[in-house]
């Protein structure tokens, strides 16, 4: 996570670029990382080599995730742009929990490693090398937004960082995707004081990610058509802090209930959270054009990710100690966590107010009408 932040000027200036510049970048980091990890386990288990390897890997994830919202202001309208910023960007939680799912069933010994490995680094390279070959641009441009000059990175910081609006759906996208990162990584450390077992942990892990994912392919396209991108984040963020403060008193709940509090809280903060990602992120994008797509998602994207790593290592200090009851219960970061999620939640709800409601104009969306109705004129 804190890669991520640390590369984050690079990434923004490759994805000015073009969005395949960035794509063959994480490939090559993606064949490099796993490959190099797969001869540090071969000689010897050597892991300076092992650990130089998984860098790698990790530095390829900001030049894949930041880029959805550059590649679908190239290659889709505004009637496509949401669903496959969506696509592309979720796929990324998906992958990791297809790992988490499916790598576990190849260890079984310390020995087992280095062939887990070697598999790893096989699906790797048959995913990442249709990158070298994907098209940089479509024939022609599919909008005229697509084609309009971007301000330069400079001008663009500027304005931005000026912004009001901004401000607004930045802080708490950073701070809900920094929680959704700590709570999706301590899952097991948070409910298994309580009793809940391994296999009970991983359950709710992957209804936080997979109830996500499928809410998120249904309100996509319904946010394509209809743009109701103030409504959509309106409903969202109240229920995921809702969801963080309910959250508190789950894991305790074991005995009385079973898994079914966990579970049902945990899926609803899934289809909250995955549901907005690619809404603010288009909505920044909409709210800053001619700003070029990368700057915004990647500067919320880094927010996201150094936040993550931040509250991570906040829930790890406020973990009790082996005195507690129960041991090591995490109550205090689930708390912390709260109280965070509930203090940004006015935010986004602040949005349009104050005589600001002319500042939340789909300025891509505008430009492309615009051009659309001049081009008929002419004709």
């Amino acid at each position: 996570m804190f890669s991520f932040v640390f590369i984050m000027p690079l990434v923004i200036y490759v994805l000015h670029l073009g969005p395949k510049p960035s794509i063959v970048t994480a490939a090559a980091l993606i064949l490099a990382g796993n490959w190099v990890r797969y001869i540090g386990c071969r000689a010897g288990a050597r892991f300076g080599l092992v650990m130089f390897g998984q860098i790698l890997t990790g530095l390829a994830q900001p030049f894949v995730l930041a880029a959805p919202t550059r590649y679908s202001d190239l290659w889709f309208t505004n009637r496509g742009r949401v669903g496959a910023t969506a696509l592309t960007t979720l796929a990324n939680p998906f992958g990791a929990a297809l790992g988490q799912l499916i790598v576990p069933f190849w260890v079984n010994a310390p020995g087992d490693i280095p062939s887990m490995v070697l598999w790893v680094s096989l699906i790797s390279t048959v995913s990442a090398l249709p990158s070298f070959f994907i098209p940089a641009a479509p024939p022609t441009p599919v909008a005229p937004s697509a084609v309009t000059p971007k301000l330069g990175l400079g001008a663009s910081a500027r304005i931005l960082f000026g912004q009001v609006e901004f401000w607004l759906l930045f802080v708490p996208f950073a701070v809900y995707v920094g929680f959704f990162n700590s709570v999706s990584s301590l899952i097991n450390q948070i409910m298994e004081p309580h009793g809940y077992s391994d296999e009970e942990a991983g359950i709710a892990g992957a209804l936080l990610i997979v109830v996500g994912l499928v809410t998120s392919a249904v309100t996509s396209p319904i946010i394509d058509r209809t743009k109701a991108f103030l409504p959509a984040i309106r409903i969202a963020a109240p229920l995921i802090a809702l969801s963080y403060l309910v959250f508190i008193w789950m894991p305790t709940t074991r005995d009385a209930a079973g898994v079914a509090g966990p579970y049902v809280v945990l899926s609803v903060l899934g289809a909250a959270s995955f549901s907005m990602v690619p809404v603010v992120i288009e909505y920044l994008v909409e709210l800053t054009h001619p700003i070029s797509p990368e700057v915004t998602s990647t500067i919320a994207w880094s927010g996201g990710q150094l936040l993550g790593g931040i509250f991570i290592v906040i829930s790890g200090a406020l973990k009790a100690g082996s005195g507690a009851a129960p041991p090591y219960d995490m109550h205090k970061a689930l708390v912390f966590t709260a109280v965070v999620a509930m203090a940004v939640l006015p935010l986004p709800l602040c949005l349009g107010l104050f005589g600001r409601a002319d500042k939340l104009r789909l300025r891509r969306v505008r430009s492309d009408e615009l051009a659309l109705a001049r081009s008929r004129e002419t004709v």
